[in-house]
């Protein structure tokens, strides 16, 4: 379908590679490194995934200091921490403030500085030096970043007003306010770094992705969004394409099926991009002689064969939850987890269980593509049921219209430029999404409101610091709507509220989750459910490729019941997709 990717066709010196957690970049990055050091390049491997698990991989202690590879010839790494590197960060900008402004503020303060956009700013802030130092850049052939900034990140550090003292003098309302505001003395070398990722005889921009749905529309955006501001050198690489079926094995079928109805639905702007594949392998890429295995299609790796007992450990079905949720009269659930895990089809199914247990049920959704009338097909929705979808892009389109109407007055040209692309981070969607949840919920009486995303923790804590403090800390989050005030201590309620986060049983996916946890937690709520959803341990398969990755799932199933879930749920991978009330029904089997 297409052309086997090989590291050996990229030329430029610098090569990032980005795309949505799980999709394989480390991996991906890991392997090219390798390959390329191996053909008699010198190359330098930058890490800034704080899932990482190069040390394991390369068998050495790491840090941002570049350590050379042992029995890889011209091979060095460097792991940078950009969460470590986001609380030094943190730190530099606040000290100075401490006992000249009051606890709250500074609080306050420290928290528009925790969140997803500080941390990719610090995390470029230190991968800068690997741009930009002559020094550095003249000892390698190549340099390998397995994380790429986002568009959004790239756009605020070419804006002047970033650098002009603009966010000690507004309060302008902005969503994620903060992150740039330690960065003053920087901008020439900022520039400068910009400038490198966005020449295509410099840079490359390889953009991983999976043949699947969520993770192509996420390639997509990326895509498009450093495209903008001049990157445009980009190659496709699908990692993960299985290349046969077996005709024996009603999941192979299947798995193989989907991945091809996916793919012949790629968005138009990733067909104009050079595409590449990489296999779906049956054995973890957690070492240099599997590194080298990825790109020789002949030699099958080596499987591990996993003797972790799993069916003892997992206790809870998914009829469980249900069941004590209805017991407990829980009003409110949060289905939570990243892309592509299987969130709205879990908290759909959550929905179908407690009609079924006679309660009256509102289903809600930020898929702005009505997935949950095709998910229903709404001829057969149960008359207990009632769904409705919130459009993302609208909600953020009237929150950004509001902010900006209330600011402009007192901003020149640049300050509103700087305000717009304030506005574009991913608190805004989550602020702007959470107070149209909230409206939802202010009009649902005596049923149950099942709601398949929730803001983090820190845009909680944001949204929290907007109600309870000075107009002073006000200016982090804009307006907040009196139903969000009054939704926020109905979260926290454990007797109210269940929050339910669904992950994979794979290593970004239960990571992310992880942090997603910890980050709920820093605003006092405690997940008591996990699910390990589309488990290819759990769904039996006598595929051998599918069943060697079926052995890998192991040990994060493990992982999440003994250290992460206070109740675990494993649901398999279904040869079919569970569309429809009925179909529904066979989660709670």
């Amino acid at each position: 379908m297409f052309s086997v990717f090989s590291p050996h066709q990229l030329k430029t010196k610098f090569i990032f590679l980005t795309g949505k957690g799980g999709v394989g970049k480390t991996s991906t990055a890991s392997a090219t490194s390798v390959a390329l050091a191996e053909q008699g390049n010198k190359v330098l491997l930058v890490s800034t995934d704080p899932a990482s698990n190069l040390q394991d991989v390369f068998g050495i202690e790491l840090d941002s200091i570049p350590r050379v590879v042992p029995n890889v010839e011209n091979l060095y790494v460097s792991n940078i921490d950009p969460e470590e590197s986001a609380r030094k960060y943190q730190e530099s900008v606040v000290e100075p403030y401490r006992g000249k402004f009051p606890e709250e503020v500074i609080a306050s303060m420290e928290e528009q500085l925790s969140g997803a956009c500080a941390v990719e700013i610090a995390a470029f802030d230190e991968f800068t030096n690997f741009l930009s130092n002559k020094e550095i850049v003249k000892q390698y052939d190549h340099i390998i970043f397995d994380t790429a900034p986002t568009g959004h990140t790239l756009r605020l550090l070419n804006l002047p007003s970033a650098w002009n003292g603009f966010l000690e003098e507004n309060t302008h309302g902005a969503s994620c306010l903060g992150p740039l505001s330690g960065l003053s003395n920087k901008k020439i070398l900022y520039s400068s770094s910009v400038s490198t990722l966005s020449d295509p005889s410099k840079t490359t921009l390889l953009l991983i992705t999976r043949p699947e749905s969520s993770a192509l529309l996420e390639a997509d955006r990326a895509s498009k969004e450093l495209e903008e501001i001049g990157i445009t050198n980009q190659v496709l690489i699908i990692n993960g394409l299985l290349q046969n079926y077996n005709k024996d094995d009603e999941v192979s079928q299947a798995f193989y099926n989907r991945q091809r109805n996916a793919l012949n639905k790629i968005p138009d702007n990733l067909k104009q991009i050079a595409k590449y594949s990489l296999p779906y392998v049956p054995y973890s890429l957690t070492s240099v002689s599997q590194l080298r295995n990825l790109f020789n299609p002949t030699n099958k790796g080596s499987i591990n064969p996993n003797n972790i007992e799993i069916k003892s450990m997992i206790d809870y079905k998914l009829k469980d939850m249900v069941n004590e949720l209805s017991v407990n009269n829980t009003k409110l659930v949060f289905a939570m987890g990243k892309g592509g895990v299987g969130k709205t089809t879990i908290a759909s199914a959550i929905a179908v269980g407690l009609v079924e247990k006679g309660h009256k049920v509102h289903l809600t959704t930020t898929d702005p593509a009505a997935h949950l009338e095709y998910q229903f097909k709404s001829n057969q929705l149960n008359q207990n049921l009632t769904i409705s979808s919130i459009n993302p892009k609208e909600e953020v389109k009237r929150y950004k219209e509001k902010v900006i109407e209330n600011a402009a007055q007192n901003l020149n040209e640049e300050g509103l430029a700087y305000l717009k692309e304030d506005l574009n981070s991913p608190c805004t969607e989550e602020i702007a999404v959470f107070q149209a949840f909230a409206e939802v919920v202010s009009k649902s009486e005596n049923e149950f409101v099942v709601i398949d995303t929730a803001p983090t923790g820190h845009t909680l804590l944001l949204l929290d610091a907007s109600q309870s403090f000075s107009k002073e800390i006000e200016k982090s989050t804009g307006e907040v709507s009196e139903s969000s005030k009054e939704l926020l201590p109905r979260i926290r309620n454990s007797e109210e509220t269940a929050v339910v986060i669904v992950t994979l049983a794979e290593a970004t996916p239960v990571l992310e989750a992880s942090r997603l946890q910890d980050d709920l937690r820093r605003a006092n709520i405690n997940p008591k459910w996990w699910v390990i959803n589309q488990s290819l341990y759990a769904a039996n398969t006598n595929d051998p490729v599918l069943k060697g990755k079926a052995m890998i799932e192991k040990e994060w199933i493990q992982v999440v019941n003994e250290n992460k879930a206070e109740k675990t749920i494993l649901i398999p991978w279904f040869s079919e997709e569970k569309i429809g009330y009925e179909k529904l029904k066979d989660f709670l089997r």
